[in-house]
Formats: structure tokens, sequence, C-alpha cells
């Protein structure tokens, strides 16, 4: 007990003189192996490579790529003519269209900050044009862009798999039935609070005419998803056939895209991914350590004369993961938490499966919370907003999506039944 105690004082120390995270979680991996390992540090590196050396993080920057190459290519404008054209006889339609294109980018990229950028350079200026509200705009496209974490294939669920040896494709499945809920809940309510603009009439031509210039964009989701649910892809294989669409579309029918810019994406992502490894290849080493000495049962049982009932332990999970969300990246605390929270859930009966995706709407909802939400900070980047503006914007869709986290919870048949 005495050195868990210096271990968390530690811990808070550190993050309290704001050391760099990668910096914090080698000493917490080091500190957890010299005194609970049998002393050694080398250790620690070879429980990272142990724990990178797994096929399925290659999907993760391949996502990346495919994501960027999107966001640079024409593929996010076309997606959202369709949409305009679809939804154009209702309330709001332009918001309804920018939150669905951001639910069908979401299911190519697999990423929130990615979906966010491609389809709110395009959206933002043209419902500012149509007479939204600024404020309503900027909370629904940094709403919207969470849905990249929900829908699958997303590249959270891909960690969460990886933390806690579940299995990938039914966390994709599961993410289907709750993304739509979430995509409904935002379309819904941008519909009720526009029902004042005008609206503008159906017309098949302009439908036609979206759908022949970006019938290569819907194809994309279509043979993705398809190949995955059906089994002819495996998780890596789909990012490596999502990217090389992605490009052979972008470069030779769209021809949005030159050869030179595949060049500044690779650099982009790289850089990006330096930045997620090191967190990856630490926590995932520390969880391997805690896991051999049994720590995360342990804690699970300690916990348990605590919480008596399934109810209270997942409000408690609720709270406690909309917290987490505020203060630490999706990355740490799905790498940090998951396999605690897995033998915590495992106690009151709550599958694996669900609680992935209960704990992916958490942190979706966490990107939209200061002062560590990322599409909020993306967002004031992108469209060069005062925070504040876009965090006020956020606050009505927020409190939809925790509506959406209760039910999920709640509501485990939603997250399972097409498993």
């Amino acid at each position: 007990m005495t050195y868990a105690l210096l271990l968390f004082g530690l811990s808070i120390a550190l993050l309290a003189l704001r050391v760099n995270l990668v910096v914090v979680l080698l000493v917490i991996g080091g500190y957890i192996h010299l005194v609970w390992g049998d002393a050694e540090l080398l250790y620690v590196v070879e429980d990272m490579w142990i724990a990178l050396d797994k096929e399925v993080l290659l999907s993760i920057p391949l996502f990346l790529i495919c994501g960027a190459v999107m966001g640079r290519g024409a593929i996010a404008a076309r997606l959202i003519e369709i949409m305009t054209a679809l939804t154009a006889p209702l309330p709001g339609g332009m918001a309804i269209a920018t939150v669905m294109t951001c639910a069908v980018f979401a299911a190519i990229s697999g990423s929130s900050a990615v979906t966010l950028i491609a389809v709110g350079s395009i959206a933002y200026p043209a419902l500012l044009a149509q007479g939204y509200d600024k404020k309503f705009s900027l909370g629904a496209l940094a709403s919207g862009g969470t849905l990249g974490v929900i829908i699958p294939p997303s590249i959270p669920m891909i960690l969460y798999g990886i933390a806690t040896e579940t299995s990938i494709i039914d966390l994709f499945t599961a993410g289907i039935l709750p993304g739509l809920l979430l995509m409904g809940l935002l379309a819904g309510y941008s519909l009720i609070v526009n029902r004042h603009l005008p609206r503008q009439s159906f017309s098949l031509i302009q439908l036609m005419g979206a759908l022949r210039s970006g019938i290569w964009s819907m194809l994309m989701p279509v043979i993705l998803l398809g190949g995955i649910y059906s089994g002819y892809f495996s998780p890596t294989e789909s990012a490596a056939v999502a990217l090389a669409y992605a490009v052979l579309v972008e470069l030779f029918i769209h021809k949005e895209l030159r050869l030179g810019d595949l060049r500044e994406v690779a650099i982009e992502t790289a850089i990006m991914m330096g930045t997620i490894f090191p967190v990856l290849a630490i926590a995932l080493s520390v969880n391997l350590l805690l896991t051999a000495h049994q720590a995360p049962a342990v804690l699970a049982e300690w916990i348990g004369g605590f919480i008596t009932s399934k109810v209270t332990f997942l409000l408690a999970v609720n709270v406690l993961l909309l917290i987490v969300g505020c203060v630490m990246d999706m990355v740490s605390a799905i790498l940090i938490l998951a396999p605690v929270l897995l033998a915590l859930g495992r106690v009151y009966g709550i599958d694996p499966v669900h609680l992935g995706i209960i704990m992916t709407v958490n942190l979706e909802i966490g990107l939209l919370t200061p002062p560590v939400g990322i599409n909020l900070i993306v967002a004031m980047t992108a469209f060069r907003e005062k925070f504040s503006l876009i965090t006020r914007g956020v606050l009505p869709f927020i409190a939809l999506m925790i509506v959406g986290l209760l039910i999920v919870s709640f509501v485990p048949a939603l997250s399972l039944a097409l498993l």
C-alpha cells in the first residue's frame, strides 16, 4: 500500500508540474517494474516491444493517412452535395446534411479531427451563407466531428480492442446503432432549432447530378464496411483498402490530389504517430505487467466492496469517464483505464463489447469538454473563432449526447443487437 501511495503521489506531482505525458508514463512504468516487477528496467523496453508487436496497430497510421488524403481531396465536398440535395426540403436541411456527412465521412476516416476539418472547411462557410447562427454552426460541426469516434471503423475502438483483447470486428459492429442514435439526436436538434429558416424545394435533377459526381465517394464506405463485416477484410486490411481506394479516386477520378501532396500527407501522419505510439507502447507495457500481477482483479475485488449494484457501477463509470475526458486525451484514457474497467465490469456481468461502446461514447463527449477538448481546439484553429464561442455552441449538443450515453449504458441491446 505504501508503494502504491508513493506512485500515486509521484504521478500527481508530475502532472501538476505539467510534465509531458510520455515522460509521466515512462516514470510510472519504470517505477512499477522496479517495485512490483523483477527490478529490471530492461523489461520495460522488452514489454514495449511485445506490446507493439501487433499487426492490427498498422491500421491506425493507414486510417490516418486515408483521412488526410480525403481531407485534401474532393470526397468530403461531394458527400456534402449529396446530403444537401437529400435534405433540402427539411427545415435546417443544410445543418442536417452536415451532421449526416460527418457520419458518412467518419465511416471512412475513423478519425474525429480529420472529419471535423474535412467537412467543416466546406460546410462552415455554406452554413453561414444560408443564414445559420454562427454559434450553432460551430457547435454542430464540432459535435458532428465526434461521430468519427463511435461510427466504425474507429481508431479508439481499435485501441480498446488491443488493450483489452476484445474482438475489434465485434466492437465495430456494436458501434453502428449507437452511432446512428447519436447522429439522429444531433440531426433532430438541428431540425428543431432551425425550423424558422426557409426551406428549399427538392430537385431530382440536383440529386441525380450530385449522385453522379459523388458515386465514388458513396461507394467507399460500402466497400470498406462491406468487406469488414463480410469477413473479406481484417481491420488492418480494410485500412489498406481504404487508403488505396482514396488515393486512386482522388488522383485519377476526382483529380483533386497531386502526387506531391502524398509526401506532405505522409509527413503529417508520421508526426502525429510520433505522439501516439510512445504513449501506446508505454501504457501497454504497464498493462502487461499489471495483468501479470493480477492488479485489475485485486482492484475489482476491492471496489466491489463499495459498489453493490450494476446500475450504481454504470453511473460511477460514466461520471468517472466524463471527468477523465475533460483532463486526459482519448488514447491515454483508453490504454490506462480500459483493462481496469474491464475487470470491474466482469464483476457486474457487463459484456466487454458493451463496456467498450460505453467508454467510447464517454470519451467522444470528452472531445467537446474543456480544457482538453480536442475538437474545440481543432475548431478554434480551423475556423479562427473564439474558444469561448465554440464552447457555448457545443453545450446543447453535449446535453443531447449525454442523453444518448445514458441510453447506450442502460440499454445494452442497442450495442449488442447486431452481434
